[in-house]
């Protein structure tokens, strides 16, 4: 029950909402099935039902929002990365990549760069500032269709600088910086990310933002960044 209950939220979130015979087809259930799934996620308040189908509901968005890779990451990152906004002027935010998507997890808006379209999405491409400086990381298997040719190459850059940086890949304009943040084994368990306007060039923000991530790192446990290698 509830692998058939993972695969209708799978397909859900898939498609964006469906009806019940597309996402039916699309879960590979039976449609009385996947019928009597949804009426149960229903009243979980894990799907919504409105007059094109069902969509996600409010609970899911409740319970990943609670999710985090570090027990005390987001404590540990609130208050550096609100200093970091307020002394940049950048937005700043926390981030983790998980298969080949950057999942953000909080951020804090700065008054040098408006990021109305990057506010309503949770999920980026992978290739962003933050997805890549953890994809450079020895311990990131990318999945198999996803690795691009010339990444081996950009990947050693990123680990000797200890940053990455993107520019225009979340929207026009928009240059980040990411640097990572370790927990006390030593592993990367998210990014540090600054967003800025193409009026700031992001290498300026590339030793600041290592700093912040080192404090970060450090309530954590642990303690000195160490470089990916």
């Amino acid at each position: 029950m509830l692998a058939g209950a993972f695969a209708l939220l799978a397909a859900v979130e898939r498609t964006g909402g469906a009806g019940l015979t597309r996402l039916a087809c699309e879960s590979g259930l039976p449609k009385a099935t996947a019928h009597r799934l949804l009426e149960q996620l229903l009243g979980l308040g894990a799907v919504e039902r409105d007059a094109d189908g069902y969509r996600i509901g409010s609970r899911m968005f409740q319970l990943g929002n609670a999710w985090q890779p570090h027990p005390g990451l987001r404590a540990a990152a609130a208050g550096p990365a609100r200093r970091l906004a307020a002394v940049t002027g950048a937005a700043v935010g926390v981030a983790v990549l998980r298969h080949d998507r950057t999942l953000v997890l909080d951020w804090a808006p700065g008054d040098a760069v408006a990021l109305p379209a990057l506010c309503d999405r949770s999920a980026w491409p992978w290739y962003t500032a933050a997805g890549k400086v953890l994809a450079a990381a020895p311990e990131y298997r990318f999945p198999p269709t996803v690795t691009p040719a010339s990444w081996p190459r950009e990947g050693r850059a990123i680990r000797e600088r200890g940053v990455a940086v993107d520019r225009g890949v979340l929207t026009p304009g928009v240059c980040c910086v990411a640097a990572p943040l370790y927990d006390m084994s030593g592993a990367p368990v998210a990014a540090l990310f600054a967003a800025t306007g193409p009026a700031r060039r992001p290498e300026r923000l590339a030793d600041v933002v290592r700093r912040t991530g080192t404090a970060i790192s450090a309530g954590l446990g642990g303690g000195r960044s160490r470089p990916i290698t």
